[in-house]
């Protein structure tokens, strides 16, 4: 629900790739004033809905069913990293610094952490270990300017921060990594009683494949579905507006439909 002092530009990034492993069985966009959304698709390939939001009160609903694999995240103990220059081209970018994540400014820490846990598959765990361990996820403890060097100072953060922290020490280490944005519901955890919410993770390429690994909860969960994939958050907001709406509430339900 947001509220326009004028008609305001908006990019939403919400609906999911209907693409494998996930499928959607059915999905649909309503709002109140009916919007024209007109869809694209950015550089990273994330589907991206574009609408105005006129001056006034407006509201926009999305929901969809999706059909997710029965498995958890794949893992695989012995997938290597490889040095630099046997890195596909495509992904030397996920190795660079970006809005929020800064290897740069992190470096001497990560090599004095992990350098000397075994490479590949185990130190990016070491590192999702540590990061679990440090971080203290609290919602309202950081913000829009919140970078990985911010929240690994204080030590509070949320699911994007966790990730952006793990992303950073990767990144350090010359391991691409990559910043997911998605949807996680409670499939076969214990259901978490705080309000549901979008999820961030992470993407780090072994081999030759990107793995998910996930350090806000360190876990293999079932059910990920993938809204976007970028350098940091700054690549799949969820909103972004040009102009200053207020948004006055927000619900997310991601939920898993008995059978």
């Amino acid at each position: 629900m947001y509220v326009a002092a004028v008609d305001t530009s908006t990019v939403f990034q919400i609906e999911p790739e209907d693409a494998g492993p996930v499928g959607l069985v059915g999905q649909q966009w309503s709002s109140q004033p009916q919007l024209r959304i007109r869809r694209y698709r950015d550089l990273y390939g994330n589907l991206c809905a574009r609408a105005v939001l006129p001056m006034g009160r407006s509201s926009l609903r999305y929901e969809a069913v999706a059909l997710v694999p029965d498995a958890t995240d794949d893992a695989d103990e012995q997938a290597p990293e490889l040095p630099p220059e046997e890195l596909p081209d495509e992904v030397l970018i996920y190795t660079l610094p970006s809005r929020y994540c800064l290897p740069d400014m992190l470096g001497d820490e990560a090599w004095s952490r992990f350098g000397a846990v075994p490479a590949g598959f185990p130190r990016v765990q070491a590192i999702c270990d540590h990061v679990h361990r440090h971080l203290t996820f609290r919602y309202g403890s950081s913000g829009p300017l919140s970078t990985a060097v911010d929240v690994n100072t204080s030590g509070f953060g949320v699911c994007r921060d966790f990730t952006h922290l793990a992303i950073s020490l990767c990144r350090a280490l010359n391991i691409p990594a990559r910043y997911v944005f998605g949807y996680l519901p409670d499939v076969d955890v214990p259901p978490d009683l705080a309000p549901m919410d979008f999820a961030a993770w992470m993407e780090v390429w072994l081999g030759d494949r990107w793995w998910t690994f996930d350090p806000r909860n360190n876990r293999r969960r079932k059910g990920r579905i993938v809204i976007g994939r970028g350098r940091d958050a700054s690549d799949v907001a969820m909103v972004t507006t040009f102009g200053a709406p207020l948004l006055e509430s927000m619900i997310v339900y991601a939920e898993e439909v008995p059978a």
